[in-house]
């Protein structure tokens, strides 16, 4: 018998394929044969206060992961906020050596005001402010040479991989409940009957990823 998949063969896509998240909240639902399957159990097979135990259960447990997705949410935005006002701090530093665009300092107050309405647009606008820095700070060596500066850049860089650790997180607990609420039979019951959804992990504005593909070097 041939491989199902066979690499040497094809079909290949020479042009590629790029991957994107989709925004679709997908509802919870049941049928009848779930109410069926309760009755039965409770008739035939198990006491009903032991379902009621399961479904108490199963409620408790689906609870407990939206705080669990509420907690990894909050733990990005805390490394989101100490990038900004590091960001805030080295914009300070910059401006000493230079006339600095005042448009940054407005930008950041937006970004402690919380003016963005998501991860991804807090993201993009954090991303401006910082390219900005990094720009006045590679076209003038002189501010290389100050120390506090580099230090903040280097708690910029060290800030940003801490928000991707973070964010891996919590697409971890995103997914850890869209597979719970589909856990026949009690959780499955128990999310359709609260109109519990999947709900969608982080992902990337269209321009951040159209500067991946750039050449930085």
């Amino acid at each position: 018998m041939a491989n199902e998949l066979d690499e040497m063969t094809g079909p290949v896509n020479e042009a590629g394929r790029d991957v994107n998240v989709i925004e679709k909240q997908i509802p919870v639902k049941v049928g009848v044969g779930s109410t069926i399957f309760q009755v039965v159990l409770c008739l035939f097979i198990i006491p009903i206060p032991f379902v009621l135990l399961a479904r108490v259960n199963a409620g408790k447990k689906l609870s407990q992961l939206q705080q669990k997705i509420q907690q990894a949410a909050s733990q990005v935005d805390n490394y989101m906020e100490q990038r900004v006002v590091i960001l805030q701090n080295a914009a300070k530093l910059v401006e000493k050596g230079i006339d600095l665009d005042k448009s940054t300092f407005t930008e950041i107050a937006k970004l402690r005001a919380g003016g963005a309405e998501s991860f991804t647009e807090q993201n993009k606008a954090i991303e401006e402010v910082s390219r900005k820095i990094n720009v006045a700070f590679e076209n003038y060596p002189d501010l290389k040479a100050h120390q506090e500066l580099a230090d903040a850049m280097q708690q910029n860089s060290y800030t940003q991989r801490e928000i991707t650790a973070a964010r891996e997180h919590y697409n971890d607990v995103v997914a850890e409940w869209n597979k719970a609420i589909f856990e026949w039979p009690f959780k499955q019951i128990i999310a359709a009957k609260r109109g519990y959804t999947t709900r969608i992990p982080f992902s990337v504005s269209k321009e951040v990823k159209q500067q991946a593909r750039g050449v930085f070097f």
